[in-house]
C-alpha cells in the first residue's frame, strides 16, 4: 500500500463523519426552530388566536394558533397515525438516500437534512401531543408551520438540483453529438482527400 493509498483510506471515513455531522446539524437546526417556534406560540397564543406583528400586513400574514391532526398544511385532518408512519418512513428513506449521495453533492446533503429535519420536527409533535402545532398564517394558503417549511425548502431545492443536472446532462449529450458529427464530417473529408 503506497503512502497516497493510506492517505486517501485515512480521509475517507473523516469524510463520512463531516457528511453524517452536515445531516445531524441541519436537522437539529430545522428540530430546534421549528420546536422553539411551536412553545412560543403555545406559550403564548390561545387556541385559534392570531396575532399580526405587523399590522398592516395583518390580511397577508399573522400567527395563528392551530392544532392539526392530518398531513402538512392541514390535509387529511383524520390520518394522524397514517402520517406519523409515514413519516417515519420518509426519514428512513432520507438517511439511506443519504449515503447514495455523491461526495461533492452538498446542496443535496443540504436539502436532505431540512427534509429529514422537518420531517422530525412534525414526528416530535405527534408523539408528544397527538397532532401538529401550526402556526403561519399566509393569506389563504393554509396554516403550517417551520417543520412544514423545512420540508417544502428541501424538496424545491432537491428539484431545482435535478432540473440544473438534466439541463448539464443535455447540455453535455448535444455537446457530444456535434463533436461525433464533426469527427465524423472530417473523417469523410480526409478519406475524400486521399483518393
Amino acid at each position: 500500500m503506497t503512502h497516497q493509498d493510506r492517505s486517501a483510506t485515512a480521509t475517507t471515513p473523516r469524510r463520512a463523519v463531516v457528511r453524517w455531522l452536515l445531516l445531524a446539524c441541519v436537522a437539529a437546526l430545522a428540530i430546534l426552530a421549528d420546536q422553539a417556534s411551536k412553545a412560543y406560540v403555545v406559550r403564548h397564543l390561545g387556541l385559534h388566536e392570531s396575532w399580526a406583528p405587523v399590522s398592516a400586513l395583518e390580511q397577508v400574514f399573522r400567527f395563528t394558533h392551530v392544532r392539526n391532526t392530518g398531513a402538512a398544511f392541514g390535509l387529511f385532518p383524520q390520518g394522524g397515525a397514517v402520517f406519523l408512519i409515514i413519516a417515519v418512513i420518509v426519514s428512513a428513506v432520507i438517511i439511506y438516500y443519504y449515503q447514495q449521495v455523491p461526495s461533492g453533492g452538498w446542496l443535496i446533503r443540504l436539502a436532505l437534512g431540512l427534509q429529514l429535519g422537518g420531517a422530525l420536527g412534525n414526528v416530535i409533535d405527534r408523539v408528544r401531543l397527538g397532532y401538529v402545532v401550526d402556526f403561519l398564517d399566509v393569506w389563504r394558503w393554509p396554516v403550517f408551520n417551520v417543520a412544514d417549511s423545512c420540508i417544502v425548502i428541501g424538496v424545491g431545492l432537491l428539484m431545482l438540483l435535478m432540473l440544473r443536472e438534466e439541463r448539464r446532462e443535455r447540455r453535455d449529450a448535444a455537446a457530444n453529438d456535434e463533436t461525433s458529427e464533426s469527427s465524423a464530417l472530417d473523417q469523410r473529408g480526409e478519406g475524400a482527400s486521399c483518393r
